[in-house]
């Protein structure tokens, strides 16, 4: 058992592994992973290039399924889900944020955040408050009738974490999610993942950035598919998100 918080499993991989074919030749991405993810963490994914962080994301993310081994997510076995069953959880335990941040360029800041809420087929004035509330949780609470190119690359990340939140999901699971930011506003966006983890929430964020890393409370790294360490981490600061007039 690799769960380092010692307490019950929010998400348990047993001997997972993917293959994928490429020009006749099998790539072994994941080798036979086994990791525990309890309720409530905050864990960091870093590996090389080809150590298999971005396979084991697609598949903690329900992106795509392994070729062997066991998921389970509440305890329920991926790979026994249908595909409306694993869309439901994509859309209702999982809020995904990226590096390119993924929203709609004619569209302002709140119907970005509600789309997850039209897909599972909320009403129109539920689904508004909820995502106003989204907002202001990331102290977007002015910028919410602003399209994407009015706003600044950390509030365009900003909305896509309000986005990831709406559906108020177990996991945030964030992919390099201040790649495209400088030091300060990505700085920002990590303290973000912090106060959300306070919350409640467990965050896991895949990276190759050990400073990006050094905000969570756990790292697991990767190397040729496998768990090469699984370390708790200490002296971590929390502190508040910044104003949504702030730059950033």
């Amino acid at each position: 058992m690799n769960d380092a918080a010692g307490g019950t499993a929010l998400i348990s991989f047993r001997d997972l592994t993917k293959e994928y074919n490429v020009g006749g030749e099998m790539v072994h991405a994941l080798a036979g992973v086994s990791l525990d993810i309890p309720e409530g963490e905050y864990i960091a994914i870093m590996g090389p290039s080809g150590s298999g962080k971005s396979t084991l994301m697609n598949v903690l993310g329900c992106l795509d399924t392994p070729t062997a081994g066991s998921y389970r997510l509440k305890g329920r076995e991926i790979a026994r889900l249908s595909d409306d069953e694993l869309a439901a959880i994509r859309n209702q335990e999982i809020g995904f944020v990226f590096q390119t941040f993924n929203l709609l360029a004619r569209s302002d800041a709140l119907h970005n955040v509600e789309l997850p809420l039209i897909y599972a087929g909320m009403a129109p004035k539920d689904r508004k408050l909820r995502a106003e509330e989204a907002l202001h949780s990331v102290g977007l609470g002015d910028r919410m009738r602003h399209k994407p190119n009015e706003l600044s690359g950390g509030q365009r990340q900003r909305v896509a974490i309000a986005r990831a939140l709406v559906n108020r999901p177990s996991i945030i699971l964030a992919d390099e999610p201040t790649g495209n930011l400088d030091t300060r506003t990505g700085n920002e966006i990590l303290t973000a993942f912090e106060t959300i983890n306070t919350l409640g929430k467990t965050v896991i964020v895949v990276t190759h950035e050990e400073g990006v890393a050094s905000h969570a409370r756990r790292v697991v790294r990767l190397r040729d598919g496998l768990i090469e360490s699984d370390v708790r981490q200490v002296g971590r600061r929390v502190e508040p998100l910044p104003a949504s007039g702030e730059r950033g």
